[in-house]
């Protein structure tokens, strides 16, 4: 391999992106880096909750994820990267990347009713979410904005990618998702 490994996971909130890194990240002896890892991270060193968080403050999390990544693979660390990445946003930081990496994507997908579920059960389990993320389980119930419907625009880059429907278990199914990376 001459270039290192960039594996992107991404997909809609509660499609089973962290799920599916953390299990890949083990199985392929991988490192993993989660934009909401970082964000939660720079949450706990700033003292912050997200509602008090500026545009410069997401800004900052966002090139310093990016920051992270280059670092790592021009430096030969594959690695694993997960985030809802969106094609607007994401799309231009990533393409520049493609000269340095071999990057794979995985989009999970997954029903957007299952999906609000999932993402409801995590709220309503984790009482630390609010903090960190700013998600308020009242506000959630009641969201008509489309957040599991129609306002995620996927990822499309010119590079190999793997849709994997993760609503019961995976399928394809994970042996083939580890193949796919590793081929």
């Amino acid at each position: 391999m001459d270039k290192p490994l960039l594996i992107v996971i991404t997909g809609r909130p509660a499609s089973g992106k962290s799920t599916l890194a953390n299990l890949l990240s083990r199985k392929i002896k991988c490192p993993l880096l989660s934009r909401d890892a970082l964000k939660e991270g720079y949450v706990n060193t700033i003292g912050l909750q997200h509602t008090e968080l500026s545009d410069a403050a997401a800004a900052h999390i966002y090139t310093t994820f990016f920051d992270a990544i280059d670092l790592l693979i021009s430096n030969n660390i594959s690695l694993i990267v997960e985030a809802a990445f969106q094609q607007k946003r994401w799309a231009p930081k990533l393409s520049e990347l493609a000269n340095k990496a071999t990057i794979k994507v995985i989009v999970c997908k997954t029903d957007p009713d299952l999906s609000k579920k999932r993402f409801l059960d995590r709220v309503a389990g984790d009482p630390e979410r609010e903090r960190f993320h700013g998600d308020s389980l009242s506000r959630l119930i009641n969201d008509h904005s489309g957040l599991f419907t129609d306002s995620y625009e996927q990822l499309n880059l010119d590079v190999p990618t793997l849709e994997v429907d993760t609503t019961a278990s995976y399928s394809p199914h994970f042996n083939s998702i580890v193949a796919f990376v590793s081929g």
